[in-house]
């Protein structure tokens, strides 16, 4: 394991501490619930418009995966 990478151990099923599963229940809330896509390309094309929706933002998507733990983690690491 390289000097500068902190391995932090999560429980088997942790979805409240990996922040990405914020991000996709904000566009699953926001921009894909209660539509009926039609095949992969629309499933592709609606998440890509999602993503790009999301990233116009300012500041959503670090409001959306800033958690408490990850800062105290983040000030352990010595770069």
């Amino acid at each position: 394991m390289p000097h500068n990478i902190t391995l932090v151990p999560l429980p088997p099923y942790s979805p409240e501490l990996n922040p990405v599963e914020r991000v996709w229940l904000y566009l699953k809330e926001r921009f894909l619930s209660l539509r009926l896509l039609n095949d992969y390309k629309a499933i592709v094309t609606a998440a890509t418009r999602a993503w790009r929706r999301l990233s116009r933002q300012s500041g959503r998507l670090a409001s959306l995966t800033s958690y408490p733990w990850i800062m105290k983690v983040m000030q352990r690491v010595k770069y």
